[in-house]
Protein backbone atom coordinates (compact mmCIF):
# COMPACT_ATOMS: atom_id res chain seq x y z
CA UNK A 1 0.00 0.00 0.00
CA UNK A 2 1.62 3.13 -0.93
CA UNK A 3 0.26 6.25 1.21
CA UNK A 4 1.18 9.59 0.48
CA UNK A 5 1.62 12.42 3.42
CA UNK A 6 2.62 15.98 3.61
CA UNK A 7 4.61 16.94 6.88
CA UNK A 8 5.49 20.29 7.87
CA UNK A 9 8.89 20.70 10.36
CA UNK A 10 10.80 22.84 12.39
CA UNK A 11 14.35 22.39 13.06
CA UNK A 12 14.95 19.48 10.71
CA UNK A 13 16.42 18.15 7.38
CA UNK A 14 15.08 15.37 5.23
CA UNK A 15 17.71 13.05 6.40
CA UNK A 16 16.76 13.24 10.62
CA UNK A 17 12.71 13.05 9.51
CA UNK A 18 13.20 9.77 7.09
CA UNK A 19 15.41 8.55 10.38
CA UNK A 20 13.02 9.05 12.89
CA UNK A 21 10.43 7.43 10.63
CA UNK A 22 12.71 4.54 9.90
CA UNK A 23 13.13 3.93 13.53
CA UNK A 24 9.34 4.16 14.24
CA UNK A 25 9.16 1.32 11.83
CA UNK A 26 7.78 3.41 8.85
CA UNK A 27 9.54 2.55 5.36
CA UNK A 28 10.07 5.95 3.45
CA UNK A 29 10.53 5.66 -0.12
CA UNK A 30 11.12 9.40 -0.74
CA UNK A 31 11.31 13.03 0.83
CA UNK A 32 10.48 16.03 -1.27
CA UNK A 33 11.23 18.77 -0.49
CA UNK A 34 8.57 21.21 -1.99
CA UNK A 35 8.44 24.47 0.24
CA UNK A 36 10.56 26.75 2.57
CA UNK A 37 9.18 29.56 4.17
CA UNK A 38 11.27 32.25 6.48
CA UNK A 39 9.65 31.87 9.95
CA UNK A 40 11.23 35.26 10.72
CA UNK A 41 13.05 33.26 13.36
CA UNK A 42 16.28 32.63 11.10
CA UNK A 43 16.39 36.30 10.46
CA UNK A 44 15.96 36.88 13.77
CA UNK A 45 19.20 34.23 14.40
CA UNK A 46 21.22 35.73 11.56
CA UNK A 47 21.61 39.40 12.92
Amino acid sequence: MNINYMLKVEDAKAADVQKALKEAGISVRSIQKIHEEDTGAEAEAQE
